[in-house]
């Protein structure tokens, strides 16, 4: 008896400590209830309001405490909790007319030992139509992710390796090693050489050979594009920056670039008024959209090349020193075909077994007077006007072997010419190439545009310049 009697204040004070602990782990509990952004009460089973948040009653214009003890359908329009709780079927992302605007609700029983004891509603402060207006927006995203990824996976798949580059001479081997050592650092890198060299394969292969090549590499030829849409395909555009803009924006090519490399072919032809602006992006990483006023970030590296003497513009101030300074920090130089006769021959076999694997049919071989031919021309048009011979010769060859008599009749005027005459011969003989390789490449392409740009290695852009240049037909003969 006398424990049971001192046993009492111990049990006493043990039972308000929880009671205490309860009440404040209700109030607690009836904080959050007030802090979640949306709607919400609780009814037991019969329909009777047991909680009522802050938010819901300033959405319904009603004092909170004051709906405890009510029905639900005496307070809330619509509602179909008292029939969730007899159903006891919960009911997500229905829809209820609350106040004349059509909301998202969810209701969903609470049960205990399988039987309803309450049910739980929650009223989202969002309207069906601004719902769907979101849901078009996701839409509109996901289609813009899928296009970039698209085109981010287009940019990784580079062609050209240091294996693609193809030649045996000391002068194309030193710079093979040049190249290979300025890949595994994050220098800006220019290429310059004459027009046909092989520009490009150098900037594809230092990517590749790069530790960004799983990253994109984003090329643009400056020379290509129109004056007035380069600051656009550099830096991209924010919705409705002009007349025609699409209306999410787009991306520029330093945007894409993130991460991998950026090549800029023609780098010479870039207007003096976008070098200042090039230049900042190249220092700080940053630019703004064109029409946009948010910075944006890119980690890209820069390959930039071109067949013009920029030394000499920047001394005629035509380029910026600044500019030409932040771009020559690894400088590469593409030796023309002429410096480099070794290559010619090796070369020609190497685009005949080309040739030869498209077409499913054994290689050509030349033969000795033929090889003497090729090396006595002084290849004014490099690379570029050797593949073109090769093609031009393959297009008409009878027979397996090929001989002078097989290959291109200027060929054989071919002189060595000295005195002041000499540049004006090599910008004709240049220019003749060109128009004759662009209408052999149209032939053998059906006069596919696009696929004549592909099969002689420019832009589309810039065919059409020299379609309009050399007033070349595009109506088969």
């Amino acid at each position: 008896m006398t424990n049971q009697i001192s046993s009492s204040p111990k049990s006493l004070l043990f039972q308000q400590q929880n009671l205490l602990t309860k009440s404040q782990q209700l109030e607690s509990l009836q904080l959050i209830f007030n802090q979640i952004h949306a709607g919400a009460c609780v009814t037991d089973a019969e329909g009777i309001i047991t909680h009522f948040n802050e938010p819901y009653g300033r959405f319904l214009g009603v004092v909170p405490s004051e709906q405890i003890g009510k029905h639900i359908k005496d307070v809330v329009e619509n509602t179909r909790m008292h029939i969730v709780a007899k159903t006891g079927q919960a009911e997500i992302n229905a829809s209820q007319s609350i106040r004349g605007e059509n909301m998202v609700v969810q209701r969903i029983p609470i049960k205990e030992n399988g039987k309803v004891i309450a049910v739980f509603g929650l009223v989202i402060f969002k309207n069906i139509n601004e719902l769907s207006r979101l849901a078009k927006k996701l839409s509109e995203l996901e289609s813009q992710v899928k296009l970039y990824q698209k085109q981010l996976n287009s940019m990784r798949s580079t062609r050209y390796s240091f294996d693609s580059i193809i030649g045996e001479s000391k002068p194309l081997l030193r710079l093979k090693k040049e190249a290979l050592q300025a890949a595994v650092t994050d220098l800006s890198v220019l290429i310059s050489g004459e027009s046909g060299t092989g520009k490009e394969l150098f900037a594809q292969s230092i990517h590749n050979a790069s530790p960004r090549r799983v990253q994109p590499f984003v090329q643009l030829n400056c020379a290509a594009i129109p004056k007035d849409l380069l600051e656009a395909e550099l830096f991209g555009y924010s919705k409705g920056a002009f007349t025609g803009a699409k209306s999410t924006g787009k991306p520029g090519k330093f945007e894409l670039a993130d991460s991998g490399s950026l090549f800029l072919d023609e780098i010479g032809d870039l207007p003096l008024e976008m070098q200042p602006k090039l230049l900042r992006a190249l220092e700080e990483k940053e630019f703004e959209r064109v029409g946009g006023n948010r910075l944006i970030h890119s980690d890209f590296r820069l390959i930039a090349a071109s067949n013009q003497d920029l030394e000499g513009m920047v001394a005629r101030g035509e380029f910026r020193a600044d500019l030409f300074y932040r771009l020559n920090v690894v400088a590469l130089h593409v030796p023309p075909l002429r410096e480099r006769a070794d290559d010619v021959v090796c070369l020609a076999n190497y685009l005949l077994q080309k040739i030869a694997c498209k077409t499913s049919q054994p290689p050509a071989t030349l033969t000795p007077a033929a090889i003497t031919l090729l090396n006595k021309h002084t290849w004014p048009g490099n690379v570029r006007e050797l593949k073109n011979v090769i093609m031009r010769t393959m297009a008409t060859l009878a027979g397996d072997q090929i001989t002078p008599a097989d290959l291109p009749f200027y060929l054989h005027r071919d002189k060595e010419t000295k005195g002041t005459g000499q540049s004006s011969l090599l910008k004709e003989v240049v220019a003749r190439a060109e128009k004759l390789a662009i209408k052999d490449a149209l032939k053998m392409t059906g006069y596919h545009k696009i696929k004549t740009a592909e099969l002689l290695g420019i832009h589309r852009t810039l065919l059409y310049k020299k379609i309009a240049k050399y007033n070349i037909s595009l109506i088969p003969s």
